[in-house]
């Protein structure tokens, strides 16, 4: 069982980040076709820029332990209402509506224990995959044509006069489809952060099943992974060596995975447990990743219990 070192946790990411000049290895690792995701990143230069976040979101660890441990979790399904915001300055780039669905289709799925692969996942795991009952509603699309060639993550897509603020980010969840720069497939806000930024960004060649969907990052997972992040999961081996991600059923990790490892591909952490590559937080290929668990489940629907930093979500 892992232990939650909160307050470790969350200053631990109070590190210097790499130049911004230069790639990160996410960034270097996508461009080679391997996924890269800057959640942490982007976390680490908000907790920089505002040491008082750092506070904000250890306060949220202690209540997401305690929501758990205590069982005061919502009852009943979530639905939450998504905003799509297009970027485009091609016309590839303005995604059409069933691009848009597709993606929409893929978050039901994967967040109901209905995706295809579901049952791809092996024994050692079928006890804790877990059905997180969330459902997701298109509620609009708002399109804006521009001359930015590629986009970074400085949130510059989520404002005016380039980009597109978020619509009423405490009750709609906002996803931004734009062009990524630097090999980036998207990145998302924790809990905690600033309304005026809040929701997930993903690259127009990572968002759905079809359109510019491009393999192996054409089966949705990119923001089924991004999300996750949005309802406070962190990466399966805790952005360290074999580190914390503050889910209890999840293994230890070395690092992130990549590609399409084989099963079962062990770790060489304490006790060399067999490592939960098919799980979304992870950093395999879309066809390689295929369950939450239900640790994850109890920390993600414990941003949205009475207290917590997503509630407004699960309001009537």
């Amino acid at each position: 069982m892992k232990n939650f070192f909160l307050a470790t946790a969350v200053f631990a990411m109070l590190v210097s980040c790499t130049d911004q000049e230069s790639a990160t290895k996410d960034e270097q690792n996508s461009i080679a076709g391997k996924r890269g995701c800057a959640s942490h990143e982007v976390l680490e230069e908000q907790l920089k820029a505002n040491p008082a976040l750092a506070v904000k979101m250890n306060e949220i660890e202690s209540f997401t332990e305690r929501a758990i441990r205590e069982g005061r979790l919502v009852n009943g399904k979530i639905e939450i209402p998504v905003v799509v915001n297009v970027l485009y300055k091609t016309a590839a780039q303005n995604i059409s509506l069933a691009q848009i669905q597709s993606q929409i289709d893929v978050l039901n799925k994967d967040f109901n224990g209905a995706n295809t692969d579901f049952n791809q996942v092996p024994a050692l795991f079928s006890g804790v995959k877990a059905n997180i009952g969330i459902s997701f509603v298109l509620q609009g699309v708002v399109r804006k044509s521009t001359n930015t060639t590629s986009w970074s993550t400085n949130d510059a897509m989520k404002k005016s006069p380039k980009g597109i603020p978020p619509t009423t980010p405490s009750t709609v969840l906002n996803l931004w489809c734009c062009n990524m720069g630097g090999g980036i497939l998207g990145y998302a806000q924790f809990p905690g952060g600033s309304s005026a930024t809040d929701g997930v960004v993903i690259d127009d060649n990572a968002f759905g099943t079809t359109g510019t969907a491009a393999y192996p990052f054409n089966l949705g997972r990119t923001a089924t992974h991004e999300v996750g992040h949005w309802m406070n999961l962190r990466h399966i081996w805790g952005d360290a060596t074999c580190g914390n991600d503050m889910v209890a059923d999840t293994p230890l990790h070395n690092t992130a995975n990549y590609g399409a490892p084989a099963y079962p591909h062990y770790s060489t952490c304490s006790g060399t447990p067999v490592e939960m590559t098919m799980d979304y937080m992870d950093y395999t290929d879309d066809r390689a990743m295929y369950m939450f668990s239900e640790g994850q489940k109890s920390r993600m629907l414990a941003v949205f219990a009475a207290g917590g930093p997503r509630n407004s979500f699960a309001q009537p």
